[in-house]
């Protein structure tokens, strides 16, 4: 951490029996969050309680926050010009816009996967994963190739490119691409795993195996998914929440959020009313 600061977030889990119900257990917590480009406000003091272990949808139409919000959650927002973000965002009970803090350490902690397969074009399926612990300052070959093997294993990717790692990673499909891209994400041991919009880009086989992928990925991570595809929330998602202009108008369980809707505004969205 810069200037010295000790802030630790990963934080041991107890292990949890699978033949009880698990007491939720909360991994980041958002607390009056408000985010701005320049003078226009993107969010409007947004509080909002993720659990661990658990997949959390971020629905709602075009324009009303969900990107903004999610990159928030790991300090890429404020990469961008003129824009600034207020209020708190707690991973493990840390703030991570408090001063001292490393942005590069929140990011390593947050991984983010993003609406487009985003391989580094000129690196082979290897490097790809590789990168992130290079910069890290991993060196080893062994470290290295066990590491990118978990990861690809991880993301369930392994089998179908074990034997060809040193070839061109734009030369896999669309869906490998982007779950060759959720490999390197995994490859730095994240806490928590960003996803806007991983499937939009997707054919629908290839997305079924995303979806399928991100199920099985919440038995380790904290996952947030951005999605316009409410189907594929109410498929996958533990918890959504719905925004509209930049305000967290409903957050529940996804199971009656997407059948006893408390908010009229959120009734219409998920009924194609509006959006």
């Amino acid at each position: 951490m810069k200037e010295g600061v000790p802030v630790t977030f990963r934080t041991e889990v107890p292990a949890r029996e699978s033949s009880s119900p698990r007491e939720e257990r909360i991994r980041v917590e958002v607390k009056g969050l408000q985010a701005w480009y320049g003078s226009s406000r993107a969010l409007h003091g947004i509080d909002l309680a993720i659990p661990d272990q658990a997949i959390t949808a971020i629905i709602g139409p075009s324009g009303c926050g969900k990107s903004t919000f999610i990159r928030c959650l790991n300090r890429m927002h404020e990469e961008i010009p003129a824009a600034r973000v207020e209020g708190h965002v707690l991973l493990d009970g840390v703030d991570i816009y408090q001063p001292g803090v490393d942005p590069v350490a929140v990011r390593r902690t947050v991984g983010m996967v993003f609406q487009r397969p985003t391989p580094f074009p000129t690196m082979s399926i290897f490097d790809n994963v590789a990168a992130g612990l290079r910069l890290a300052g991993i060196r080893s070959r062994r470290t290295l190739e066990e590491k990118v093997e978990r990861s690809l294993q991880q993301s369930a990717l392994w089998d179908e490119v074990k034997d060809r790692l040193r070839s061109p990673a734009t030369a896999l499909s669309g869906g490998q691409q982007q779950r060759l891209v959720i490999a390197r994400a995994l490859a730095v041991d994240p806490e928590v795993l960003l996803l806007d919009e991983p499937t939009s880009a997707l054919d629908p086989a290839a997305s079924s195996r995303i979806e399928d992928l991100l199920v099985q990925l919440k038995e380790k991570y904290t996952i947030v998914i951005v999605t316009h595809n409410m189907q594929q929330a109410a498929r996958i998602a533990d918890r959504t929440a719905f925004f509209l202009n930049g305000e967290l108008i409903e957050y529940d369980l996804s199971a009656r959020l997407f059948t006893q809707p408390s908010d009229p505004r959120t009734e219409a969205y998920i009924t194609g009313r509006f959006g």
